[in-house]
């Protein structure tokens, strides 16, 4: 549904018994050999002496006893390992992601200049509130296609879409006051983004337009921008940054006296047709939280897919079972035999 990513592969090797249960045998059995070993009863004849079979010349052992005893003890456990049924399992987690095609379309008119955000205990202006919480919005958007349109009486591109989010944010920082003619064209900034947006791939399209002013340039209105915008399938959150009341700001001709005069109605209108959200910031706090909203509402996909797979062992612990045994049987019926 989404544009996707290189899927990513991660894999994890552990070691597991199918059958633990049966390893229970390996405890019984010691258990059981101590209790048979146990000592017997009194003898019931007691001889006074042994000399006479002395004389009879050393005693030879027919078998080694305790060779015997391990080969059958090798063997047991090796066919108790086997039942159990060793397995190193590999789990292999494949892990793809989905990203938004997004592009944040950004006012830079005169009016932004206006010093009514606070970053810390510092004054600053909207446009240097805006461009900080807008870098940290990038930088946590790992997975997604970005851009930037800038806007004043035009649009102009900042950034192209893209993944390379550090370009972005240096690019972010070379945006300023004055690269094109002072006014607030929303309409033609919005019917910009849209169609670079148009031209992707991803179906998952989704502009966020920040302003302070109302729509005065540009020959396209933004309710006709924003209907284009949402019949290509993108949708659209609206902010609108400053506080009430009249603020002043530098120009070339000296500092000049503005009335904050963002539409808020229209604003609301886009992103009702955009099936979005408006949103007001009147300080950094608020912008901040904002573009939090914003990031949970956009979801990025992810997919994740765990496979599986058992390579099982017992045939080592069996073959040793048998091997053991088999020495076991030739030694019995050979050089382990007793000879009258």
């Amino acid at each position: 549904m989404m544009l996707a990513l290189l899927p990513t592969e991660s894999n994890l090797d552990s070691f597991r018994f199918a059958h633990p249960w049966w390893l229970l045998l390996a405890v019984i059995l010691p258990v059981f050999l101590i209790w048979k070993g146990r000592p017997g009863p009194q003898a019931a004849v007691v001889f006074s002496s042994l000399h006479i079979l002395k004389r009879m010349g050393p005693l030879r052992k027919s078998r080694p006893g305790h060779l015997r005893f391990a080969l059958f003890l090798l063997t047991f456990l090796c066919g108790v390992i086997a039942l159990a049924r060793p397995q190193v399992i590999n789990t292999r987690v494949t892990t793809s992601e989905s990203g938004i095609e997004l592009i944040l379309t950004l006012d830079v008119s005169r009016s932004m200049l206006a010093e009514d955000f606070f970053i810390g205990n510092r004054k600053v202006t909207r446009l240097t509130a805006a461009k900080k919480v807008t870098r940290d919005f990038i930088s946590g958007r790992t997975t997604d296609r970005i851009g930037v349109v800038a806007f004043a009486g035009r649009p102009f591109l900042v950034s192209p879409i893209t993944l390379d989010h550090s370009w972005i944010e240096d690019s972010l920082d070379r945006v300023q006051i004055g690269l094109v003619e002072d006014g607030t064209a929303i309409g033609s900034a919005l019917a910009a983004a849209a169609r670079r947006l148009d031209t992707r791939p991803s179906k998952s399209k989704v502009i966020v337009l920040l302003t302070d002013g109302a729509n005065n340039a540009g020959n396209i209105k933004p309710e006709t921008a924003a209907k284009l915008a949402a019949t290509l399938g993108i949708r659209i959150h609206t902010i609108a940054v400053g506080t009430y009341g009249d603020f002043v700001v530098p120009t070339p001709a000296g500092p000049q006296r503005l009335t904050q005069e963002f539409d808020e109605a229209t604003l609301k209108k886009i992103a009702e047709i955009g099936k979005g959200e408006f949103f007001h910031a009147q300080d950094t706090n608020s912008l901040e939280r904002i573009f939090r909203l914003i990031d949970e509402m956009e979801k990025t996909e992810v997919k994740r897919q765990t496979h599986v797979t058992a390579r099982e062992l017992f045939y080592w612990p069996a073959m040793l079972a048998l091997l053991f045994g088999l020495i076991s049987l030739i030694g019995e019926e050979t050089f382990w035999r007793r000879v009258p």
